[in-house]
Order: structure tokens, then sequence, then C-alpha cells
């Protein structure tokens, strides 16, 4: 298996980056677009379980949009072949000390890659 190829990674990289872009701007279209589609995704929120797209979905169209601005810390993208990765980010969100931690897995799918499973947590 090839890791980390050039191009996968550069990939990833940029829907990465697209997804930081539609959180801190709360463009919750985007977010869901890079979601799979799917009742096996999850995502494991600072506060909630969700399993499946439709609950993900609701979350999102839920969420307050105060408090999102952050500035990431660190990012490491890993690459396995070229259809999965996993793309793992330390943040600090504005006007707080507590770091938090990000962690998405990524498919490649007709569609483009997008994210299969994803967790958040803070420190304390």
């Amino acid at each position: 298996m090839d890791i980390n190829l050039p191009d996968v990674v550069a990939e990833v990289t940029a829907a990465l980056e697209r997804y930081e872009a539609a959180l801190v701007n709360n463009q919750v279209e985007v977010l869901d677009a890079l979601f799979w589609n799917s009742p096996h995704t999850l995502r494991y929120g600072a506060g909630e379980n969700l399993y499946g797209y439709e609950a993900i979905r609701a979350f999102r169209a839920a969420r307050s949009p105060q408090g999102l601005a952050r500035r990431v810390l660190r990012t490491v993208v890993t690459t396995y072949g070229q259809d999965f990765a996993t793309a793992n980010l330390e943040f600090q969100r504005d006007g707080s000390d507590r770091p938090g931690r990000q962690s998405q897995t990524w498919m490649r799918t007709p569609e483009g890659w997008r994210v299969v499973a994803a967790h958040v947590s803070l420190m304390s």
C-alpha cells in the first residue's frame, strides 16, 4: 500500500481546508456535502454522539453559528493508497484556553472525498 502519495495528500488537504473554512463560516451546505450521505457515517462531538448522515445534518442545522472561530495549531494528513485517509488537527477556539482535537476519516467516493467518521473533543 502506498502511504502519503503526494497527489492524494494534496486532494485530501484541499478537502480538509474547504471543510475548515466552511466550519468557521457556518456554511452548513458545504459541511453537509463533505460528509458521506450514509447511515454508516458517524460524528462524535464534544457533547453529542451522532449516528448516520441525517443525525449529523440535523445537528448542523440546529447549531448556533456563534463561537465557531478557531485557530488550527497543527494538522496531520495521512493517506493510505488512493481512496482512504485520516486527518487530525489540534485547534483552539477564539476566547478559550482549552485546546481541542479533531479526527476525521476520509474516503474517496464517486462524488469526491467525504468524511465517513469524525471525532471532536476538548482537553481540560
